[in-house]
C-alpha cells in the first residue's frame, strides 16, 4: 500500500509537471499550416538528408533539408488510449482535437459515444477559411481526422459524406477510396459534394486553371491515382503529373483571405513506403514533401507577423534504422539511386505481367532477371548465396500466389503481407545501403515537431501530440471550454 501511494503521488507530480504551461506570451497567428509526414520520425527525415548528401557526391554527412532548419524544435510522444504504439486515427484524433482515443477511432472517445470537435472546425467557426490536402485518399485517417467523427476509420463511407457535409473551404489532393461505399450501391458522395456547393475538378488542366472565388469552395481530386485512390508515389510521377507541392501552392491562392486560414497538409505515402519497406519509395516522398513546405516557407516569408508553419509525425513506421548488421559501420546510399520505382510499380509493372498466363510450372526466376536489375539495380550473379536463396523462396511464394494469414507468423515476419519477391528484393537494396528495418507497422518512439513563424517558440520542448492541439489554439486565438468535447 506504501509503494502504491508513493507511485500514484508520483505520476500526479509528472502529470503536473507535463501540463501545458506558456510561460512566454503567445503571438497570434492568422495564417497557420500544419504539416503531417504520416509515419515520419528522425529516421525518415535523416535518411532524406543523407541520401541527398550523397547525390551531391560530398563527405558523409547531411543536406539538411528546408523543415529541418526551422528555429524551433521539440520531440513529441504519440502514444494513444490503448497501446504506445498509435495508429494514424488515434494520432490524427490527437492533434486535431486534443484528446486520446483508442486506435481505429476518428474524434470519439475509446467508448464511440463521444464526439470530439476538431481544431479546422473551431477555426471555420471563427472564420477562418480551412483547407486539407493529402497525397493519399482524401478518406483515409489523417485528413479524416481534422473533419470527420466516426466509431472506426473503417466507415469510409461516412467519412466520405462528412467530408461533403463539412463545409471546408479546399479538399485537394488523392481520390476518394469509397463514394458509393464499400459496394457501390450509395448514393455518390462526390455529387452530395457538388450539390453542397464544392467545385469538383479531376484534371490537371481543370485544377491549374483554378482561381480564387469568393464563396467557392473546391474538391480538387489528382487525375493520376495509383493504390488506394492515392497519388502517386514521388519516384513514380510522371512529368507534368501534379505534385505534393502543386496542391499546397493552389491551396494558398484558394484559401488567402483577410480573415486567415487553417492549412493541413498531410504526406501520407511516406508511412505507406516504409509499412513496406521501401527505402527509396520514403525517401523520394520526403523530399517531395520538404518542396511542399517550401510553398508555406514563401508564404512565411510575405507575411511573417501573420504566419505559423509547424511540421510533426503522426507516428514512426517500419522501425528504419540507419544501420544494418551487414554493413556494420557502413552506408551506400547512392545504391538507392538505383531504383527506378516503388514496390507499387515493380508489382504492376512487372510481377504482374510475369505471372499473367503463367502457372508455377512455366515460371523460371532467370526470365526476370533482367527486370530485376534493370528496376532494382541488383546483380543477382554478384549476390551471396543467402541473398539468392531469399530471391528464390520468395519467387516460388509470389507465383503460387500466397497470401500469408495472421496465423502464418513466421511468412508475415519475412514479407509482411506484401509481395513476397517484391519486398525481398527492396530488403536486399535497402540492406547494401545500409538500411535496416524492424517492422512492417508502426513503432512507439516520439516524432520530431519543428515550427516556423508566429509563437514557434511553444513548439520547443518535449511534450504529447494532444498538446499541438492546445498551441494551436491558443497561437489562433481560440477559446476552449473547459472540456473540449461535445
Amino acid at each position: 500500500m506504501q509503494y502504491r501511494k508513493r507511485f500514484a503521488a508520483l505520476a500526479l507530480a509528472i502529470a503536473f509537471i507535463a501540463a501545458p504551461v506558456f510561460a512566454q506570451s503567445v503571438e497570434r497567428a492568422k495564417y497557420v499550416f500544419v504539416f503531417i509526414g504520416d509515419g515520419m520520425s528522425m529516421a525518415q527525415v535523416s535518411a532524406a538528408e543523407v541520401y541527398a548528401r550523397s547525390m551531391a557526391g560530398t563527405s558523409p554527412g547531411f543536406v539538411k533539408l528546408g523543415f529541418t532548419q526551422f528555429p524551433a524544435q521539440g520531440l513529441t510522444t504519440t502514444y494513444d488510449s490503448t497501446s504506445i504504439i498509435t495508429d494514424s486515427a488515434s494520432a490524427g484524433t490527437a492533434i486535431a482535437t486534443g484528446n486520446k482515443t483508442a486506435s481505429g477511432v476518428i474524434n470519439m472517445d475509446p467508448g464511440k459515444t463521444i464526439r470530439f470537435k476538431t481544431i479546422a472546425e473551431y477555426a471555420k467557426e471563427a472564420g477562418m477559411r480551412v483547407g486539407i490536402v493529402s497525397n493519399v485518399s482524401l478518406d483515409h485517417a489523417t485528413p479524416a481526422a481534422f473533419y470527420a467523427k466516426v466509431p472506426s476509420r473503417g466507415d469510409i463511407y461516412d467519412i466520405c459524406v462528412q467530408l461533403a457535409a463539412s463545409g471546408f473551404d479546399y479538399f485537394g489532393g488523392g481520390g476518394l477510396s469509397q463514394p458509393k461505399g464499400k459496394l457501390g450501391d450509395q448514393p455518390d458522395a462526390v455529387e452530395m459534394a457538388r450539390r453542397a456547393g464544392y467545385t469538383v475538378v479531376t484534371s490537371a488542366a481543370a485544377f491549374r486553371a483554378l482561381k480564387p472565388v469568393a464563396g467557392q469552395k473546391v474538391l480538387a481530386m489528382n487525375e493520376t491515382l495509383q493504390d488506394s485512390s492515392s497519388m502517386p508515389y514521388e519516384i513514380d510521377r510522371e512529368e507534368g503529373d501534379l505534385s505534393l507541392a502543386d496542391y499546397v501552392a493552389k491551396g494558398i491562392e484558394l484559401l488567402f483571405n483577410p480573415k486567415g486560414f487553417f492549412f493541413m497538409v498531410e504526406s501520407g505515402k511516406i508511412d505507406w513506403a516504409c509499412h513496406a519497406n521501401d527505402a527509396a519509395a520514403s525517401i523520394g516522398d520526403t523530399l517531395a514533401f520538404d518542396r511542399a513546405i517550401a510553398k508555406a516557407m514563401e508564404f512565411q516569408k510575405k507575411y511573417p507577423k501573420d504566419t505559423l508553419i509547424i511540421v510533426t509525425g503522426d507516428h514512426e513506421t517500419g522501425g528504419m534504422s540507419i544501420g544494418f548488421a551487414g554493413t556494420k559501420y557502413s552506408t551506400a546510399f547512392g545504391r538507392i539511386a538505383l531504383q527506378k520505382g516503388s514496390y507499387v510499380q515493380f508489382d504492376s509493372q512487372v510481377i504482374a505481367g510475369y505471372k499473367d498466363g503463367r502457372t508455377i510450372a512455366d515460371a523460371n526466376l532467370a526470365d526476370i532477371l533482367p527486370e530485376i536489375k534493370r528496376f532494382f539495380g541488383i546483380d543477382y550473379a554478384a549476390l551471396s548465396q543467402a541473398e539468392q536463396e531469399m530471391i528464390q523462396r520468395s519467387f516460388i511464394r509470389t507465383m503460387k500466389g500466397e497470401v500469408e494469414r495472421a496465423a502464418q507468423e513466421s511468412v508475415y515476419l519475412m514479407y509482411g503481407g506484401y509481395e513476397p519477391l517484391t519486398v525481398t528484393l527492396t530488403h536486399i537494396a535497402n540492406q547494401a545501403a545500409g538500411i535496416g528495418w524492424t517492422t512492417y507497422s508502426h513503432t512507439g518512439i516520439p516524432v520530431p515537431t519543428y515550427a516556423l513563424g508566429r509563437s514557434q517558440a511553444l513548439f520547443d520542448g518535449y511534450y504529447d501530440n494532444t498538446e499541438i492541439f492546445t498551441k494551436l489554439a491558443a497561437v489562433m486565438g481560440i477559446k476552449l471550454p473547459a472540456a473540449v468535447k461535445k
